[in-house]
């Protein structure tokens, strides 16, 4: 069993107390750090078995989160709404409606998961949206739509911000946001990997329409990957089954060391935990900017395939016409992660992206339908970006949210950033097609308003840093480690916890 450790007596009381004043004067945050380079091989082969019995499942679910998510939009290039005799914007309210259920139950979710034991309900949840995926097959009314949808919404609301959550107690901080981004990688992929199903099952030649085979089989596999979840994904670092004894303990200390907190308070969710969440100032600074900036990922690419079909192609060739966009996404967006990981800085990588958003958007409502080809290429500009602020936010989040247990419900309340899902199904309505030039200078008008918001964040953190080196700077040692120890002030409130930027 790892000792609790209080913040600063991990490390040597002068030298850390003289790195922690220039960490707060420079907004230079800190984390774990391995002290010899046998260590240092230590913590990567210990991140290799991570990234090979953790993440791969995790990201499979996701992507099938993903494809269940985004599959209304290529059921509709093969006529869904048409074949059942619905309204075209039948689809748009199913999936306002949808987010509308998805968004307030995430922080819901998330606290029972924690209580519950996250691997187990990834599993749960993930086995009743299969199922209702596949019930989409025999779906014949606009009202039968709209129940199947917000049932979904029940199920996937607690997927992403629990499987984050579950992620962070298996990485330190600067090895967090490349994994995320693998992550969050499998909705980018899914956009791709979806048009080519999508395309494959509209060239079936059966008894049932094609959109009718795409819902069967992609339900079919995730009932399968749920199945399997909860026999698979460990509950912790130091109930591993694929870890030996010393790997488990150095995992555990691992974590220890880089959240400062102690090792209990990682399978722990305590009313105090939920009311620091509920009033923790900087995630709700950052969440309108991450709702908006989330208008890309979670509005314009579920209906990018019917905006690709307006430009003149037929529904399977539109549906495969999505592939390179989104794998162009999924490139840039481990890039990004990689460097942000690399170089411990978020808000420049963020904003970069949210720029590529934005000229891409530009392009895409500039030029006329008569130019396709360069429209398209706009897309494919819009895509390149579009999957970037989402994964590096939440790393973000979770980095300057040092107690796990408030960490967890934070993720889960970021989670509102879906929001976008909700505002992208009222502005991709058909009646604004086949140009959507309308419905494209909204988003990049309100893409504009996150890159200032974020930025404006950027220098709100970097002015609370400040203020924190002020009151360090007139504390003796004995009060500094005095700090460490109360509960004055609660995890990150506390004046030497740095913000990282």
């Amino acid at each position: 069993m790892i000792e609790a450790l209080p913040y600063l007596e991990l490390y040597p009381k002068e030298k850390d107390v003289s790195h922690l004043r220039e960490g707060l004067r420079t907004s230079k945050q800190g984390g774990y750090i391995p002290s010899t380079p046998e260590e240092k091989r230590q913590s990567r082969a210990l991140n290799r078995k991570f990234d090979l019995f953790i993440l791969p499942l995790c990201i499979l679910i996701y992507m099938f989160n993903g494809l269940d998510r985004c599959n209304l939009g290529n059921a509709q290039t093969d006529n869904f709404t048409y074949d059942l005799g619905m309204r075209p914007e039948a689809i748009n309210t199913a999936t306002s409606l949808f987010f509308t259920t998805f968004v307030p139950l995430q922080p819901v979710s998330t606290i029972i998961g924690k209580k519950v034991g996250q691997s187990t309900y990834l599993g749960i949840i993930a086995l009743g949206w299969g199922v209702l995926t596949l019930s989409h097959t025999w779906v014949k009314t606009e009202a039968q739509l709209i129940a199947v949808r917000l049932l979904i919404g029940v199920f996937e609301a607690g997927f992403y911000p629990t499987c984050v959550s579950y992620l962070t107690l298996f990485y330190p901080r600067f090895d967090l946001a490349f994994r995320i981004a693998l992550f969050y990688g499998g909705y980018a992929v899914a956009g791709a990997f979806g048009g080519l199903i999508a395309y494959g099952c509209f060239q079936i030649e059966g008894s049932m329409h094609g959109w009718q085979y795409l819902f069967i089989i992609e339900g079919t596999i995730t009932i399968a990957i749920a199945i399997a979840t909860p026999f698979w994904l460990a509950q912790a670092p130091g109930q591993s089954w694929f870890l030996s004894k010393e790997e488990k303990d150095f995992a555990e200390r691992r974590m220890v060391l880089d959240s400062a907190a102690n090792e209990d308070s990682r399978f722990k969710l305590s009313k105090k935990d939920i009311t620091e969440a509920i009033l923790d100032w900087k995630l709700w600074a950052v969440l309108p900017f991450n709702v908006l900036a989330s208008i890309a990922p979670q509005g314009f690419t579920i209906f990018m395939p019917i905006v690709i079909k307006g430009l003149g192609y037929s529904g399977p060739t539109a549906n495969l016409m999505t592939v390179p966009p989104c794998v162009v996404g999924a490139v840039l967006l481990l890039l990004f992660a990689y460097s942000s990981d690399h170089f411990r800085e978020r808000t420049l990588h963020i904003l970069i992206g949210l720029l590529l958003v934005i000229v891409g958007l530009i392009i895409a409502f500039s030029i006329p339908l008569s130019a396709p080809a360069a429209r398209y290429g706009g897309i494919i500009i819009l895509l390149s970006g579009t999957f970037i602020a989402a994964p590096i936010t939440v790393a973000w989040l979770a980095g300057n949210t040092p107690e796990p247990g408030k960490r967890a419900v934070v993720l889960g309340i970021n989670g509102f950033g879906n929001l976008g899902g909700i505002i992208g199904s009222e502005l991709f309505l058909s009646r604004y097609g086949p140009s959507y030039v309308f419905p494209l200078k909204i988003t990049t008008g309100l893409i504009a308003v996150s890159f200032l918001g974020y930025l404006a964040y950027y220098f709100e953190l970097k002015q609370w840093n400040k203020y924190k080196s002020k009151k360090l700077a007139s504390m003796t040692l004995a009060e500094i480690e005095e700090e460490n120890k109360n509960e004055i002030r609660y995890a990150d409130k506390k004046w030497t916890f740095v913000y990282g930027v």
